[in-house]
């Protein structure tokens, strides 16, 4: 291999970065591969601890956030950015993830370079454009550009194949979340003393209440659904036998509702965003969880945690066709419900934390690779 393979990886959020970490490890240490890593900063603290945590130093930054902003500002950013650093750089491929702005205007970028795209956590479907917006139509729009896909499961890649995807250019590998779960717990559990600093950034619980982690950030929960939830949590933390802890997520919808319904609550802890490794952490450490995050819906089973998720639909399926997540709503009446149920009938927990996950065996990354270079670099078989 005379001529190294020029790839390059562009992302901008905390969970692209965590679900891309894994494979820019196996793309920069393979020798017939220069790799490029390129952020936009669509995140900034919450991407940039990822970065740190995985040892990632970007070769581009467009250090691009700033408050307020929305998804045409972004969209037009990373293009701007993009097109100068595709015609400096010329990769052989740039590689993206998921559903997020800073993927879809990269996708884009590339096409607009005539640059094949390869699509990380390809195919995943709500089969409604408006639920989760933008993800769904910046999936569907990566789909159309993307030259490779690497959907994490059967169903997604079936989704692919259905709207006419060529299935030579699909390939299903697992999620890479997986991957950069392991790679991090395993991080967490062989250092004794970055777990006591963890621990230490820990909130105390009451060891005799059990404890319900709850995250919260979907756009389309803003209308009134983050209100129903915050009435239920509260419901639920009345009954005296649970604690909940609430990291709020920056945007300000979320920290109002969180400040005028819960904060005065004595058994739910309102806390600062939290750093993966403290949240892989507090997430083993719970009883059940509560969320709208695909990342968490993701990790979960894999640590045994029951997932309540607020949210109508789904891209993510799969957990919920073998009983580790159920769809829950914004409906306040159902999230108590359907939490009660899990804290009072042993056998209904324990059907749901013992389901298995889905979502990959941490060898998502080199699937991904190995069909890059085989794309690209090795000849055809018989040649």
């Amino acid at each position: 291999m005379n001529v190294p393979l020029r790839v390059m990886s562009v992302f901008g959020t905390r969970p692209e970065a965590i679900k891309m970490a894994p494979v820019i490890r196996v793309l920069a240490a393979h020798p017939g591969i220069d790799h490029r890593v390129c952020v936009t900063g669509q995140h900034r603290e919450m991407l940039d601890q990822v970065l740190s945590l995985f040892a990632i130093t970007p070769d581009h930054d467009f250090n691009i956030m700033r408050a307020g902003q929305g998804p045409a500002y972004v969209t037009s950013a990373v293009l701007e950015h993009m097109a100068a650093v595709l015609e400096r750089e010329k990769p052989d491929c740039v590689l993206v993830q998921g559903d997020t702005m800073s993927a879809f205007a990269g996708a884009l970028a590339a096409f607009y370079a005539q640059i094949p795209v390869g699509h990380v956590e390809a195919g995943l479907r709500t089969g409604n454009i408006m639920s989760p917006w933008p993800e769904e139509m910046n999936r569907l729009q990566i789909g159309r550009i993307a030259r490779l896909h690497f959907p994490p499961t059967r169903e997604s890649g079936d989704n692919l194949l259905r709207e006419g995807v060529n299935p030579g250019q699909v390939l299903v590998t697992g999620n890479t979340v997986i991957d950069a779960m392991f790679e991090a717990l395993a991080i967490l559990d062989s250092d004794p003393d970055r777990r006591a600093a963890v621990e230490a950034q820990l909130p105390p619980v009451d060891p005799d209440r059990r404890l319900i982690l709850v995250t919260g950030h979907r756009r389309e929960n803003f209308d009134g659904g983050l209100d129903r939830v915050a009435q239920g949590l509260r419901r639920l933390a009345d009954r005296g036998d649970v604690e909940i802890v609430y990291p709020v997520h920056l945007n300000p919808n979320v920290q109002k509702v969180a400040a005028a319904l819960l904060t005065s609550h004595p058994r739910i802890r309102l806390i600062a965003p939290l750093d993966y490794l403290p949240f892989l952490a507090l997430m083993r450490r719970s009883h059940l969880i509560v969320t709208d995050s695909g990342g968490v819906q993701e990790e979960a089973p894999s640590l045994g945690k029951p997932v309540l998720v607020t949210r109508d639909t789904t891209e993510r399926p799969e957990a919920v066709a073998v009983g580790t997540v159920e769809l829950v709503g914004t409906d306040t009446e159902r999230l108590v419900a359907r939490a009660t149920r899990l804290l009072d009938d042993p056998a209904a927990y324990a059907a749901m934390s013992a389901a298995h996950n889905p979502y990959g065996d941490g060898h998502a990354a080199g699937r991904i690779v190995d069909r890059i270079l085989a794309e690209f670099v090795l000849p055809p078989a018989g040649v």
